[in-house]
């Protein structure tokens, strides 16, 4: 939890509560159904909640964005970002019923009402929204038509709409890129101190 606050000393006493009610909501439901690594579990507000909140530190997303985290597992980034963003929608999808079972439980719990989940692939989506992000779901030549299937075009954000990716190293999937595309790569070290963000990068490719 310290680590949430030591970048984002600017949340309400509800988003502190919500972030605080993180740890023993995924540590109950994790022990059932195994979202997380159980290894990693302890680690969960640096390596999960902080490393989503990434996307935060890049885009302060404006109030009625719509979002769609994409494969979205145990609910990150999605819920983390939810927390910070009460005035914009998200949609988390998954195709693994049983891990939406957890986020349905974790949402319910924390009271978010921004937040919906679709049981789906992202070729079944109908619903067209502002941003696409995700973490550590597909290369990004994967990803990017994906994305594009569910992307809108009425810009209202700072950056145009597009995809917003939490990767590792990323140097190898640049080559998968078109060269015409509008892309920018940041390294999660320019947001957080912590070695565990050495050679993790944000990736967004305007949609």
């Amino acid at each position: 939890m310290e680590s949430i606050l030591k970048y984002f000393s600017h949340l309400d006493d509800k988003q502190r509560q919500q972030i605080e009610l993180l740890m023993p909501l995924y540590q109950e439901w994790n022990s059932q159904i195994n979202v997380i690594s159980r290894k990693d579990i302890e680690n969960l507000y640096l390596h999960h909640v902080l490393h989503s909140l990434a996307i935060a530190k890049f885009i302060d997303f404006v109030p009625n964005t719509h979002i769609l985290d994409l494969g979205t597992g145990g609910g990150f980034p999605g819920i983390p970002l939810a927390i910070l963003f009460p005035e914009c929608q998200f949609l988390l999808v998954d195709s693994i019923r049983k891990k939406l079972k957890v986020v349905e439980h974790v949402i319910e719990a924390l009271e978010l009402q921004n937040v919906k989940i679709n049981h789906s692939r992202v070729e079944d989506i109908k619903t067209k929204h502002d941003f696409v992000v995700s973490r550590a779901v597909a290369k990004i030549d994967v990803l990017l038509p994906w994305a594009r299937k569910v992307l809108h075009f009425k810009h209202k954000n700072l950056y145009p709409n597009g995809l917003i990716a939490l990767k590792g190293d990323v140097r190898q999937e640049m080559a998968l890129v078109p060269k015409h595309e509008y892309i920018e790569v940041t390294p999660l070290t320019k947001y957080f101190q912590e070695e565990y963000f050495i050679e993790k990068s944000l990736l967004y490719i305007q949609g």
